[in-house]
């Protein structure tokens, strides 16, 4: 008979998570690195209780080596985390298993009820943008004695309903451990989906509060070290070649580099395939910095905020080739960027659901392994002189207008672009950027020069408001010490979710929190404007008495005092060169530090160079609306099905 251990369900959760390591290109490391947690009546006696245990067994290791440290990894020690909100929680460890290109990951731990349902949200920003993450939100009792429970759901349709199911279409794995033995089967799921490069997202275990605390006689196999193994697909031989025939073709190809292309690591193996092909080559937002931007084949960002280089490039491309990209809406400017008639594609992506988009040939493998073999399959082929040029004077020419946003001047406020330059020059290649939603995304793309894969850290598949700070934490933990992490964010941003400021503190961890006021939504309230709407309801004003609307007085808001209490250092910043003085002291500083500065609302931003499909009101009795749905119209004209 196998030899066994009589634990909790929890303390069962938190010793197998201890023993799960991952592996690529034979690098070995720990699978989950510790857990992010608010403790509530479901979780604080169970898994709390079980994360409490392994603290002292792990002092006690300590202790035991003569007060010597241990490397609590090592060790098999989770460690715990406190945040401030749930949803925060799971952006840390977001944030976290991007900035370790998806090899790492990070658990969440909640009550049941509302600590449970406010870390959906961050599921389905991890899920969308394809990160995994690992969330243990707690649950009703599976008993059913105590019923309705403190924060439970009643269902009269059925007893077996409860807010956890809300995670199953956010989630790429959920299960619910209503009996001890369940949760093997599902772990070993769980960490499946975790190191699967393609069918990956937010792993979501909802552990009734009952069963957390129920002991059981485990296996002792169960917790034996394992090691899951990240693999690269390689591409199939057939499907190879049917990618290299379409290429050869083209007369004007463009590349597409996508998230994919950073999290496999393949960025040198991109910048060599472009340069012997002269291919140029685009990029998304999580795709950016796969290739430096002064490469001679980099044109920037492409779609409906990306550069007239790159857009240009792709209104004329017969073949694109995505790389690593699940082409957003945002990417095919609404299906209108892709303008050839004869326009082909050739999609290299590890999840055949996005490598099959838009009738492409499908080369379904590693984003390193496809750019090494189409390399080699491709030797002596290359675009035309002429093509080559054209991507690089058209590039050329975007440089100066990026040049020109960035050393504006603009007065009596500065453009966001002006703060933008000064970081993008002041930064150092290995520190992280970080921003997520608003007018900010827009104008990154299309402007900041990144020369590493791991500088530019902007989510804009779920494009979350408030995902910036408890970011910035999880990629902290990732990077360490030795780059600076720096969290752009609008005060619009600023106000749903500032408190994981308390943690970063509490954990002694320095980050730089880039605070820009303009008193309003920016990204919104100019698409507002240009669908006729006229910016209504997106300023910080009071309510206008004689008018009943929100136009009065601007909000006597003070955020910088607000940043403040919650214990962050703050440096107010009265315009660019103060600014940039203030980036000095903040770099030179030990905890986390906010560069606060006002930013006119109204811009300038950079030239548009593409559509976006957001649907005007057909008829209205406002002339502003009528005039941008006649613009709506004739915008659409251009859309098109990609087959």
């Amino acid at each position: 008979m196998s030899q066994t251990v009589r634990l909790t369900v929890a303390q069962a959760v938190i010793r197998f998570l201890g023993a799960q390591y991952s592996e690529r290109d034979g690098q070995r490391q720990r699978l989950v690195t510790g857990m992010f947690g608010i403790f509530g009546h479901g979780n604080v006696c169970g898994v709390g209780q079980a994360l409490l245990q392994d603290q002292v067994a792990y002092e006690e290791s300590v202790a035991a080596k003569g007060g010597e440290g241990v490397d609590p990894l090592a060790h098999g020690h989770v460690p715990y985390y406190l945040i401030r909100n749930e949803q925060s929680g799971v952006h840390a460890a977001t944030g976290f298993a991007r900035a370790r290109n998806r090899t790492q990951v990070m658990a969440v731990t909640t009550s049941i009820g509302p600590g449970a349902t406010n870390m959906i949200t961050g599921a389905a920003l991890a899920t969308t943008n394809r990160i995994p993450v690992l969330l243990f939100p707690s649950d009703q009792f599976a008993s059913r004695l105590p019923d309705p429970v403190l924060q439970q759901l009643e269902s009269p349709q059925t007893l077996d309903t409860a807010v956890t199911d809300c995670f199953r279409p956010v989630s790429r794995f959920f299960d619910r451990i209503t009996r001890p033995e369940q949760l093997m089967p599902s772990l070993m799921n769980a960490m499946r989906v975790l190191t699967d490069p393609a069918d990956t997202g937010a792993v979501t275990i909802a552990l009734p509060q009952d069963v957390q605390a129920e002991a059981y006689d485990w296996p002792l196999a169960f917790f034996a070290e394992r090691t899951w193994h990240i693999a690269r697909q390689v591409p199939e031989a057939a499907a190879l070649a049917r990618a290299v025939d379409v290429i050869r073709s083209a007369k004007r190809p463009l590349i597409v580099a996508g998230g994919g292309v950073v999290y496999s690591e393949a960025s040198e193996q991109l910048r060599g395939f472009a340069a012997a092909t002269g291919i140029p080559v685009a990029d998304t937002h999580a795709g950016k910095g796969a290739i430096n931007w002064d490469h001679p084949s980099a044109v920037g960002g492409v779609g409906s905020t990306g550069t007239s280089a790159a857009n240009a490039l792709a209104a004329e491309a017969d073949v694109v080739i995505g790389i690593g990209t699940r082409y957003s809406d945002f990417t095919t400017a609404s299906h209108t960027i892709f303008a050839a008639e004869d326009v082909r594609f050739v999609n290299i992506n590890t999840l055949g659901f996005d490598a099959a988009k838009h009738g492409a040939t499908m080369l379904q493998a590693d984003a390193r392994e496809a750019l090494t073999a189409l390399t080699d399959a491709l030797a002596g082929w290359e675009v035309d002189a002429a093509y080559r040029q054209r991507a690089i004077d058209l590039d050329a020419a975007w440089q100066r207008e990026v040049d020109a946003c960035y050393h504006r001047d603009h007065a009596p406020l500065p453009a966001q672009t002006e703060v933008f330059g000064a970081l993008n020059e002041l930064m150092a290649p290995e520190d992280v950027v970080i921003n997520a939603a608003g007018s900010m995304p827009g104008d990154l793309q299309c402007l900041w020069r990144a020369t590493t894969p791991s500088q530019y850290h902007v989510e804009y598949a779920f494009s979350c408001m408030g995902y910036e700070i408890p970011a910035a934490l999880g990629v902290k933990l990732a990077v360490g010490d030795e780059h600076e992490v720096v969290a752009i964010v609008g005060d619009g941003t600023y106000q749903m979710l500032p408190m994981e400021i308390a943690t970063l503190v509490s954990e002694g961890l320095k980050v730089i929190i880039v605070l820009l006021q303009n008193h309003g939504f920016a990204s919104i309230g100019a698409l507002s404007q240009s669908r006729g709407s006229q910016r209504f309801g997106t300023a910080y004003r009071m309510r206008d008495g004689g008018t009943g609307r929100l136009d009065g007085a601007e909000v006597p808001l003070d955020l910088a005092a607000n940043a403040a209490s919650w214990g962050a250092d703050v440096l107010r910043c009265n315009g660019i060169a103060e600014f940039r003085a203030n980036w000095e002291k903040a770099r030179a500083a030990e905890r986390t530090t906010v560069l606060y500065i006002e930013t006119d609302l109204l811009g300038p931003n950079p030239p548009g160079t593409a559509w976006w499909d957001v649907p005007v009101a057909e008829v209205s009795t406002l002339s502003s609306t009528q005039q941008a749905y006649a613009e709506h119209v004739a915008a659409k004209a251009a859309q098109r099905p990609y087959l």
